[in-house]
């Protein structure tokens, strides 16, 4: 039996949080204790799917996932349920943290309980508190049960309340998540990305062109995404470009449109990329791709808001507001005469640094559990975990290719895990990842051929898609992320190179 006490001592402990994520390891601190639980988490309820707030007793990379109710059917029962879920030692239903607790692999017997969190009857969280012993709850009644679920309702609550507040004066207070279940997002809780958030937040609201600066792979993409999105513009349309995806002859085209006939092949009026974006947002990516002739073409539109497509004399008004990005330093590139000065200070009116994954090492368990569930749903999955001692390896690595390159490594293990132990719930290990091979200087480095030999049971395809996603990976990563000369250097043509890395997942 729970007493007034206890429960009076996790309201007053839920005032002492200096943050909200303070209050929320306090609330399930305390659960474990009140309850004597071995595993207890608060998620919060968004876009059809759980995301973790706070976690305790479970592996760091928990924090990283998201459990889409069409995914979960434990949490899909607790989301309908209105009321205390007691789910049966013996249920038939999958539980989303098998495998997920330390020391403890085998997970399928055991006392669960789901509290669905309430504010005004809409739901907005849950709280999930798992024992080892089946009868581990028995003495605590439903009654008591829903005192501890309200408690954690009224923190969640003033928590969501006050982020609202602070959306509305461009002040942040935790990362929220617009997109729903299977779309990109931003995960980490380190100070560089509450930084990030909080510069998206300000300059969001504004007209302000934004340059976005970051090594590959560090998702620059999802930062102008976060821009549009919090903009007055996120009802239209944001407009994606890949400058250097772009072979000169066509670049032109592409971004202010042609008319019929304005030279061979154009057989139809085509609208450019600034049309379309008009009262929108036009996304520029790997900016520094663009020729110098492009470039004051580009400037012209940016200074005077005019465009006038190929073989066509009347000028048109579009109103853009650009986002750019680049891998490369524009400001060298200027003083090499790569990069016109002027273009350059129209873009970068407001920049924003999109941190290396080496500078916040704290976020790759989250990243690795976010693209462990991504990984499980798309290749069908029971569940995909990582031993401990893989992800204290995860998080310990450099990835010069950032987040990208991290994504690619929990595939490609995931997929190695697989063939291995021919199983639908494999365990991601160390040797899956082979990060001393990619680590190495290049005299050490293990030769390609010997690191895929293990892909020889695969089928020629499979092995084949497996080499060449390595090839231009690796390729990628020494030409500091520029596709243009990654094609070069793979003796490719650029447009070709592209197609290729979209459909083996590279992009």
């Amino acid at each position: 039996m729970i007493s007034t006490d206890s429960l009076a001592r996790i309201a007053l402990d839920l005032q002492l949080g200096i943050s909200h994520q303070d209050r929320f390891h306090r609330l399930i601190q305390s659960v474990r204790s009140l309850l004597h639980s071995d595993a207890s988490a608060l998620l919060r309820y968004e876009g059809g799917q759980f995301i973790p707030l706070a976690i305790d007793g479970l592996m760091q990379d928990v924090l990283g996932r998201r459990f889409a109710l069409k995914d979960h059917p434990r949490m899909e029962a607790i989301a309908r349920a209105g009321d205390v879920v007691r789910f049966p030692a013996d249920s038939n239903l999958p539980d989303p943290y098998d495998g997920l607790i330390p020391d403890h692999d085998d997970f399928r017997v055991h006392a669960c309980v789901g509290l669905p969190l309430f504010s005004d009857q809409t739901l907005i969280g849950a709280l999930t508190i798992d024992g080892m012993n089946p009868t581990q709850f028995d003495g605590i009644s439903d009654e008591e049960l829903r005192l501890v679920g309200a408690l954690a309702a009224a923190a969640l609550s003033n928590a969501l309340l006050l982020e609202r507040l602070a959306r509305q004066s461009s002040e942040p207070l935790a990362p929220s998540t617009q997109n729903g279940p299977g779309q990109p997002e931003m995960i980490g809780r380190s100070p560089a990305m509450d930084r990030l958030r909080h510069e998206i937040a300000v300059v969001a609201s504004s007209e302000l062109n934004v340059l976005i600066l970051g090594e590959t792979g560090v998702g620059k993409e999802l930062i102008a995404k976060a821009v549009h999105q919090g903009s007055p513009r996120a009802s239209a349309p944001l407009v994606y470009l890949n400058c250097a995806a772009l072979p000169e002859s066509v670049a032109e085209s592409e971004l202010f449109g042609h008319v019929k006939g304005a030279f061979t092949g154009a057989i139809h009026n085509r609208a450019g990329k600034f049309e379309l974006a008009d009262k929108g947002t036009l996304f520029l990516d790997e900016i520094g791709e663009l020729s110098l002739s492009l470039q004051a073409k580009l400037l012209r539109v940016l200074q005077y808001g005019d465009l006038q497509r190929i073989g066509d004399d009347t000028p048109l008004k579009v109103n853009v507001r650009i986002l750019a990005a680049t891998n490369r330093d524009l400001k060298q590139a200027v003083v090499e005469g790569q990069f016109r000065s002027d273009l350059y200070h129209r873009l970068s009116v407001f920049p924003i640094h999109a941190p290396a994954l080496r500078e916040r090492p704290d976020d790759t368990p989250l990243l690795a559990g976010y693209f462990c569930e991504r990984c499980r749903v798309s290749l069908g999955l029971e569940r995909l975990r990582i031993q401990p001692r893989a992800l204290q390896l995860l998080a310990s690595y450099d990835w010069p290719g950032n987040v990208r390159e991290l994504e690619h490594a929990i595939h490609r293990a995931a997929v190695l895990a697989r063939a291995e132990q021919g199983s639908q719930s494999p365990a991601l290990d160390c040797h899956h990842f082979n990060l001393a091979a990619i680590d190495a200087p290049s005299s050490t480095r293990i030769p390609v051929e010997q690191a895929v030999q293990p892909m020889a049971d695969m089928g020629l395809r499979t092995a084949t898609d497996a080499f060449q996603f390595q090839l231009i990976e690796q390729t990628l990563a020494a030409q500091q992320g520029n596709w243009a000369a990654t094609a070069r250097a793979l003796e490719l043509d650029g447009g070709n190179l592209h197609r290729l890395a979209r459909r083996l997942g590279l992009k």
